[in-house]
C-alpha cells in the first residue's frame, strides 16, 4: 500500500527532477544579456580597485594578465555568492531562480562549479580566436555565433536546460516553482 503525501510537502528527489523544466529560452538569453550589463558595473568597479591598489597608469600595463585573473574571482565571487542565495539581480528581474537537481539552493561549492562549468559559454570561441588570426566583427561573429549554437543547444536537454547546468548538477526553473 503505497502512503500518500503530507499536503505541502515537497515531492521525492526522483519526482522533482523531472519536474525542474527551465524557462523558455529567449526569456533566459534576455536574463543572460541582462547579466552582461549589471557586470559592466562589476568589471568597472573592479578594475578600478585593480588599478589603484596596483597603481596602474598606462592600459597597455603587463599586468593586463593579473587583472584578468583578478576578474576571473571577482566573477566567481559575485556570481557564488549570488546563486547560492537563488538567483542574481537579472534573474531576479527576469524571474528565475537557479537550484540543484533537487531542487534545493545550492550550495557555495556547487554554484562555483557552476561558474566553472558556465565559461563553456566563452572558452570554446576564445580557443579558437587566440590561434586564428581575424578581424574584430569576425571575431564577434564568432563568439556570437558559438553562444547561438550553445544557446540553442538546451533544445536537446530533456528538461531544455543548458548543458553547463547538466554538467553542474543544477537547474534554471520560473520563480515560484
Amino acid at each position: 500500500m503505497a502512503s500518500k503525501r503530507a499536503v505541502g510537502a515537497a515531492p521525492a528527489p526522483s519526482h522533482v527532477a523531472s519536474s525542474l523544466v527551465a524557462p523558455p529560452l529567449a526569456r533566459r538569453m534576455a536574463c543572460w544579456a541582462y547579466e552582461g550589463v549589471l557586470l559592466f558595473a562589476v568589471v568597472f568597479v573592479a578594475g578600478w580597485l585593480f588599478s589603484a591598489l596596483g597603481q596602474v597608469r598606462d592600459a597597455m600595463d603587463a599586468r593586463r594578465p593579473l587583472l584578468q585573473a583578478f576578474l576571473f574571482v571577482v566573477f566567481a565571487i559575485y556570481f557564488a555568492w549570488f546563486w547560492s542565495r537563488g538567483q542574481t539581480l537579472a534573474m531576479k528581474t527576469w524571474k528565475i531562480r537557479v537550484v540543484d537537481a533537487s531542487g534545493r539552493r545550492l550550495s557555495q561549492a556547487r554554484a562555483l562549479l557552476r561558474y566553472l562549468c558556465s565559461w563553456s559559454w566563452f572558452l570554446p570561441p576564445l580557443a579558437v580566436l587566440a590561434f586564428v588570426p581575424v578581424t574584430p566583427l569576425h571575431a564577434t561573429l564568432v563568439a556570437g555565433g558559438w553562444v547561438v549554437f550553445w544557446a540553442l543547444l538546451s533544445r536537446l536537454h530533456p528538461q531544455r536546460q543548458f548543458w553547463h547546468d547538466a554538467l553542474a548538477g543544477t537547474r534554471l526553473v520560473p520563480e515560484g516553482t
